[in-house]
């Protein structure tokens, strides 16, 4: 039997990168046009969210060697796909592409508060938890596998906020991936209870 050697700082190979998501990623008027290999500046940017590491702390010599980049340098990457939507056409694209994997059987609904140490533009005093936070809806399926999430609400709010408006938010989420909501059955727990 062959062992398959893999670096073992492959969140994510370089294959399913180039076939997943870099045609999904913003281009300038001239295509990209960067110096530093972008397969590398993705698998660096996971490699930060599933650690949540500083981004000055990111080991960028694992990376990319000796090569001359700084964390700034992924950091403006990272900022400009989150600003011009391209990782939300990524996960759309993820999702239509695996939906048939999905157990809709039944969708979960849940809030999540969390604290914002730097302070960022939905955040507010959340007295439970003592601190700034901010607070986003989720929708998963009966696996567990995320689906769709509101944008961020100032932590101050209960998960009620705005509720029309990020249900609304979640389910664009699904149509453009073109996944039905028509006739979900959602289970939230007793904090979404309300006639709205």
């Amino acid at each position: 039997m062959a062992i398959k050697k893999t670096n073992n700082l492959e969140l994510i190979s370089k294959d399913k990168i180039e076939k997943w998501i870099l045609p999904h990623l913003s281009k300038g008027k001239r295509g990209f046009s960067t110096k530093f290999d972008v397969v590398k500046i993705i698998q660096t940017i996971i490699k930060r969210l599933k650690t949540g590491c500083q981004w000055r702390e990111i080991s960028l010599k694992d990376y990319f060697g000796e090569e001359k980049i700084s964390w700034q340098n992924v950091y403006y990457f990272f900022n400009k796909w989150s600003k011009d939507g391209s990782f939300r056409n990524i996960w759309v694209h993820l999702l239509n592409r695996n939906r048939r994997l999905l157990d809709m059987s039944c969708v979960q609904l849940d809030g999540s508060q969390t604290r914002c140490r730097m302070g960022g533009e939905s955040t507010g005093y959340q007295s439970r938890k003592s601190a700034k936070t901010s607070n986003m809806i989720f929708l998963c399926d009966n696996r567990g596998q995320l689906l769709s999430m509101g944008n961020p609400r100032s932590g101050n709010h209960h998960d009620l906020y705005e509720i029309e408006d990020v249900m609304g938010e979640i389910i664009e989420i699904l149509s453009e991936a073109e996944i039905s909501h028509k006739g979900l059955f959602l289970n939230a727990d007793s904090g979404f209870d309300s006639e709205s």
